[in-house]
């Protein structure tokens, strides 16, 4: 049973959201010989060990649920090592669930130290704070004890480490369920990653996230398809020696539409576009801007000008829409109809959500790759919404009943 840093290095990790990870945890749990809080448990004490080897206090806020029950696992393993940790319990103990009442027990026995929540708190930088108060399980506001627990743990100095997803966080959209939200760290997710660690507030709230997946078998995570995955970002391949411009594949970025005063006008974000395409390895890049190249430049000397109308679209990848304004109108059905490989941004999505014959044009598309790339705005007027409820929801906005009509089916 391994703790690995994440992004992984060596392959995605897939992500699924509440409802499917519990139907996967069911099924583990049903299977596994051992209660995954042990497992969980002796995760959690061992990365707290290795985070904060010297800590002289170390403090375990413990939820009335199954993550506080990971955290009385950690805690029970921590004591028998010798190391100082006391627990404060938001829960009484004869209510908890099965497993974590267990997990009380096993600690008790051990000598943990139950502290009362109106203690002082007192931790200096070099101790560790455990957030095992709320998990998965998590629909609402933190209030009373809760909330109070959230906040004393963002007031101390000792280095937070949250358990399964930082208290207070929605596990799937990474939105913050009230005004109080742990301040992590460390982030040490359990059985999978949790989509919500990656969105929002998320990587904002979680510091340095690393997962543990309980020994999960390979069979039951493939009979159970991940929501999302998420990548490692990679460096550029590098090019080999026999190729040249020739060989590596061309890119055409049409965008930048052009003030009428011939100054510079949005030409900056088709120029920045087909810079970092030169960048990553592209052999030669076009830039195609809506209007005339203003007198004074400063983009590098191989982007190479064209007319947007000239492009010999079949045999290129092209970027559209960077700075395009209403300029990219009268191109899109063009670029729908003939682009290769096409990234559709900024004002090409604008123009996109106002036109169905567009929208149809998209459609028609597959099976040639087509990539979209919305901001939150841009994505609520493709799916008709709000940005509110794209934020809410950003794996499942496409679903929603209220991203209807030619736009939604554009999606399905």
């Amino acid at each position: 049973m391994n703790t690995t840093r994440l992004p992984l290095a060596h392959r995605p990790a897939p992500v699924w959201k509440t409802a499917h990870l519990h139907q996967l945890e069911s099924r583990w749990q049903q299977a596994s010989p051992q209660p995954l809080m042990d497992q969980a448990g002796l995760a959690l004490a061992q990365l707290a060990l290795a985070l904060a080897p010297h800590a002289r206090q170390i403090c375990v806020f413990a939820g009335p649920g199954n993550n506080g029950g990971d955290g009385l696992e950690a805690a029970m393993h921590l004591r028998r090592w010798g190391r100082p940790v006391q627990v404060r319990l938001l829960a009484e103990p004869d209510k908890l669930p099965a497993d974590a009442r267990r997990a009380y027990g096993r600690a008790v026995e051990a000598g943990v130290v139950f502290t009362p929540m109106a203690t002082p708190l007192s931790l200096s930088t070099q101790d560790l704070c455990i957030d095992a108060l709320l998990g998965l399980g998590t629909t609402r506001e933190p209030q009373g004890a809760l909330l109070a627990a959230i906040e004393q743990i963002n007031q101390c100095a000792a280095t937070v480490l949250a358990v399964d997803i930082p208290s207070g966080l929605h596990p799937d959209s990474g939105q913050a369920f009230g005004d109080a939200v742990v301040q992590a760290d460390h982030t040490l997710t359990l059985l999978a990653a949790k989509p919500g660690l990656f969105m929002g507030i998320g990587r904002d709230v979680c510091g340095q996230l690393w997962l543990n997946d309980l020994d999960l078998p390979k069979s039951l995570a493939e009979a159970t398809p991940p929501d999302a995955w998420i990548n490692q970002p990679t460096s550029p391949s590098p090019a080999l020696h026999a190729s040249h411009k020739g060989t590596r594949g061309d890119v055409a970025v049409v965008g930048g539409q052009s003030a009428s005063d011939g100054a510079t006008g949005m030409t900056g974000a088709a120029v920045l576009a087909a810079t970092a395409a030169l960048h990553t390895g592209a052999g030669r890049v076009l830039l195609g801007l809506l209007g005339p190249a203003p007198a004074a430049t400063s983009w590098p000397a191989d982007l190479m000008l064209s007319r947007p109308e000239d492009l010999n679209l079949q045999n290129l990848t092209v970027v559209a829409g960077c700075g395009g304004g209403q300029a990219m109108a009268e191109h899109m059905g063009r670029l729908l109809q003939h682009s290769a490989r096409l990234v559709l941004d900024a004002d090409a999505l604008n123009v996109l959500s106002r036109d169905p014959w567009l929208q149809d044009l998209l459609k028609k598309r597959r099976p040639q790759t087509t990539a979209l790339t919305p901001h939150p705005l841009e994505a609520a007027r493709l799916l008709q919404t709000t940005t509110a409820h794209i934020q809410s929801d950003r794996l499942n906005g496409r679903e929603d009943e209220s991203a209807r009509g030619t736009v939604h089916q554009m999606f399905s």
